[in-house]
């Protein structure tokens, strides 16, 4: 285990240099942030002298080599923005994302869970066509599309929630419900698909010869089955979540790392927008680890 640990963390280490390469270097060419920060009839002198404090007069290379020197000592250098340390602000924003894919996530599991075993059980009956086409639905949904029809019928319309923010749990109803509708389609389908292939097995046909209840079959002998598969798409919806609900955050004014990173991209705001992405990056390794580590728990079979 402590060797399938290690060669994960290293393969992710090296993923995430390359990463930190490609995004400094792109990030520097949308512009110098100079024209952004001072008024248009900034004196030259004024010009460099922001130039100079933000170390953007340097070759670009010698910029990164001492990009790499500082955030080997946790100094992701400053928001030219907020004048706050870069990683300050990106973990003022994360928990944010944090909570936003948690709750999100719990919902979508449980609902695919409970309804793609029941339509697994009831296979070519109503239940299993209209999950079915609920599923394929929400599947191909885009997620702005929805946004903007929640927050007309909702908000505008019914005045039910409010349209951004997040002072109150009714802040939250639209983000998550958008949310959650993509990853609940596409997680039904595979409970389905596995929970049909469980029910069909032997064991299964062996626990119903010896008069095990129908619903100890499906949620105990049959899930843990079922699990492997559907365990490996709620951890690929989660990291996308993760990786920043980027128009969902924009659209619904949601201060999470999805919307940071847009709006430090728009200013030009480089500390930020590589903090973000390393943060990000570390939370999805971990995530990925997690789950590899459920596999062994839910298949005693798997070793690594």
């Amino acid at each position: 285990m402590n060797s399938f640990i290690g060669r994960r963390s290293l393969s992710s280490g090296i993923s995430l240099i390359g990463l930190i390469v490609l995004i400094f270097f792109l990030s520097r060419l949308t512009g110098d942030p100079t024209g952004l920060y001072l008024p248009l009839d900034a004196s030259l002198e004024a010009r460099d002298n922001f130039r100079v404090v933000h170390g953007l007069n340097d070759p670009l290379i010698q910029q990164f080599g001492r990009y790499l020197v500082d955030i080997l000592q946790f100094d992701f250098g400053d928001s030219i923005r907020k004048a706050r340390p870069a990683l300050d602000v990106v973990l003022e924003a994360f928990p944010w994302t944090l909570w936003l894919a948690a709750v999100t996530m719990i919902c979508v599991t449980i609902a695919a869970i409970v309804i793609g075993s029941l339509a697994a059980f009831n296979v070519g009956g109503p239940f299993d066509r209209l999950s079915g086409m609920l599923s394929l639905a929400a599947a191909s949904a885009p997620d702005f599309w929805i946004a903007i029809l929640g927050i007309f019928f909702f908000s505008v319309y019914l005045g039910w929630v409010p349209t951004s923010g997040t002072g109150t749990l009714w802040h939250w109803v639209l983000p998550v419900s958008v949310l959650f509708i993509r990853p609940f389609g596409l997680i039904l389908q595979v409970v389905r698909g596995s929970m049909i292939n469980a029910l069909s097995s032997a064991y299964v046909k062996t626990a119903r010869a010896k008069g095990v209840r129908e619903r100890s079959i499906i949620f105990v002998h049959a899930l843990r089955n079922a699990m492997l598969p559907v365990v490996t798409v709620i951890g690929d919806q989660a990291a996308g979540m993760l990786n920043g609900a980027v128009v969902v955050e924009t659209i619904f004014g949601f201060p999470g790392i999805g919307k940071l990173m847009i709006d430090s991209i728009l200013q030009r705001d480089f500390a930020v927008v590589l903090a973000a992405i390393m943060v990000t990056a570390l939370a999805i390794f971990l995530m990925n680890l997690l789950i590899d580590l459920l596999y062994a728990v839910l298949d005693p079979r798997i070793r690594y």
